[in-house]
């Protein structure tokens, strides 16, 4: 639904107002549109194939460094226990 024209004029007036008598809040929303813009790039970048942040990679090197870790500790435990027997 379309604003009318004395409707987008008021609008206009409340707007200019606000922005003479609190430029702090004019600030305020200002930044809170370019965060709010870049979220939404951010969010369509992933979506398109985007490299994975950088705590996604070092999660997945940490787990392999554990996984590795516990492979290790495995066959020196199944080594040892070969040799006993």
């Amino acid at each position: 639904m379309a604003w009318s024209q004395d409707e987008e004029w008021m609008l206009a007036q409340i707007e200019q107002h606000l922005v003479d008598d609190d430029p702090r809040l004019v600030a305020r929303l200002e930044s809170f549109n370019e965060r709010a813009r870049r979220s939404e790039e951010r969010a369509e970048g992933r979506s398109a194939g985007r490299t994975p942040r950088r705590s996604t990679v070092i999660i997945l090197i940490s787990w392999f460094l554990i996984a590795t870790l516990v492979a290790t500790l495995l066959i020196l435990v199944l080594r040892e226990a070969a040799t006993l027997a």
